[in-house]
């Protein structure tokens, strides 16, 4: 296997990428515009604790720019936890009721237009056909206003209990959740806006950002989310890095970043998903990433293998299919996987590269997860569920020798925008509410 694999590498290193086989540098076309001005206000309310029910968690809680627009976790603390990052832990005094079941992915380059499709399992996506031109599991009447899935896609954590909304026993956030009062006058969404509108620095904003609002009663939650989209579109744009100047032939990659490029869109197969100018073909495939944590799952169930895809469409050839994730900043975002089950870059490469077979020796040190709960791995002591997850992976098994991974990573580095280490407008020092900054 190691001379197989030093015979695939040194060929990956004869063979020159063909032109054709590279994607198109990214421009000013492929991403939608922003007015600065609304991103500013975006800015402040992504930062900014008044979104959660307990005004305790931000939006930038799990997708902060210190840990590549997520949290270095495997599995978030939102609502219950204290600190942030790595060092995120339960709070003794007030314990989350759940871990967040999947990884917090990254934020970089979603105002790109190819960008249609939000969540780990695509549940929330464009679609002109449908209210609002967006399919989702809410009700039709909930998706009018947002100006985009962008904006749409913060509808969700404002109402889950685990990431913003906390417990119906703590505030009046959760407790219209609980009760189904989620859009109207006193629902969860309008409570929320009402915080925001009654600061006087907020209401000032959205007066001069939005001209149908003339008086801070008339801020609704989707203007909320429209300008948190706006901000995200515009903080996290990302197509300066040393592989966008290669493409523009402004620059050339180091040896071993050139000789990965060789690997990753030819021999290694890598750009059969990870295609196009963003490394992603937002496509959704079944590749056997290790399932720890509680899984996606109702309220009333407990520990279920993650069926991904399937819970969206259910069609069995959706079984455990996860979306494919843009490869931008990736040497920013660990842990990897939809439940974060690798810490370590290269380590995943090895495992993805042969997923049903690493699935089975797979490394538990490789998680990060503060201490919570005991039944964190319940899916990988169950043979059943272990064997149904390796069994819905269709592609064939790749042979990369460690010259060839490491080659991998150092291109992956090279897809590392310089900007996506803090973002363009930065964290602010202070936000209206006058609540914590995370």
């Amino acid at each position: 296997m190691k001379a197989l694999g030093l015979l695939l590498f040194g060929l990956a290193l004869a063979l020159p990428v063909a032109a054709q086989d590279l994607p198109t540098p990214p421009t000013d076309d492929d991403y939608v515009p922003v007015r600065i001005e609304e991103a500013l206000l975006g800015r402040n309310l992504f930062y900014d604790p008044i979104l959660s029910g307990n005004r305790t968690v931000a939006c930038a809680t799990c997708h902060h720019p210190d840990f590549g627009t997520s949290d270095g976790l495997s599995l978030s603390f939102g609502d219950g936890g204290i600190g942030m990052g790595p060092a995120r832990k339960a709070d003794p005094a007030n314990r989350p009721e759940k871990r967040i079941p999947r990884n917090a992915p990254a934020l970089f380059n979603l105002g790109a237009r190819e960008f249609t499709v939000m969540f780990h399992d695509g549940r929330l996506e464009a679609a002109p056909e449908h209210p609002g031109g967006i399919r989702t599991p809410m009700d039709a009447d909930m998706l009018t206003g947002f100006a985009s899935v962008l904006s749409a896609q913060t509808m969700f954590p404002v109402l889950s209990r685990d990431e913003m909304a906390g417990s119906y026993k703590e505030n009046d956030v959760a407790r219209a959740v609980r009760q189904g009062r989620i859009t109207g006058p006193q629902g969860a969404w309008d409570l929320l806006s009402r915080r925001v509108a009654d600061i006087p620095a907020y209401a000032a904003q959205f007066e001069a950002v939005y001209a149908h609002i003339e008086r801070p009663e008339q801020i609704a939650f989707t203007d909320v989310s429209n300008a948190i989209a706006a901000f995200m579109v515009h903080e996290w744009r990302s197509d300066r890095s040393p592989f966008d100047a290669y493409l523009r032939g402004e620059a050339t990659l180091t040896e071993d970043a050139a000789n990965g490029m060789a690997l990753f869109y030819g021999a290694a197969g890598c750009s059969g998903c990870h295609s196009g100018k963003f490394q992603t073909d937002h496509g959704f495939h079944a590749m056997a990433a290790p399932q720890i944590g509680p899984g996606k799952a109702a309220d009333f169930e407990d520990h279920q293998r993650d069926e991904g895809r399937f819970r969206v469409t259910g069609d069995a050839a959706d079984l455990y299919a996860f979306r494919t994730p843009s490869l931008r900043n990736v040497t920013l975002t660990a842990p990897y996987g939809h439940a974060g089950s690798h810490r370590d870059l290269a380590a995943f490469i090895a495992d993805h590269a042969d997923p049903a077979a690493a699935l089975a020796r797979y490394d538990r040190t490789q998680a990060l997860l503060p201490a919570f709960e005991a039944a964190d791995f319940a899916v990988l002591d169950d043979p059943q569920q272990l064997e149904a997850i390796a069994a819905a992976v269709t592609a064939e098994p790749v042979a990369l020798a460690p010259q060839e991974i490491t080659a991998i990573v150092a291109f992956l580095q090279a897809l590392t925008d310089p900007v996506a280490k803090t973002g363009r407008l930065g964290v602010p020092a202070t936000v209206p509410s006058g609540l914590p900054v995370p």
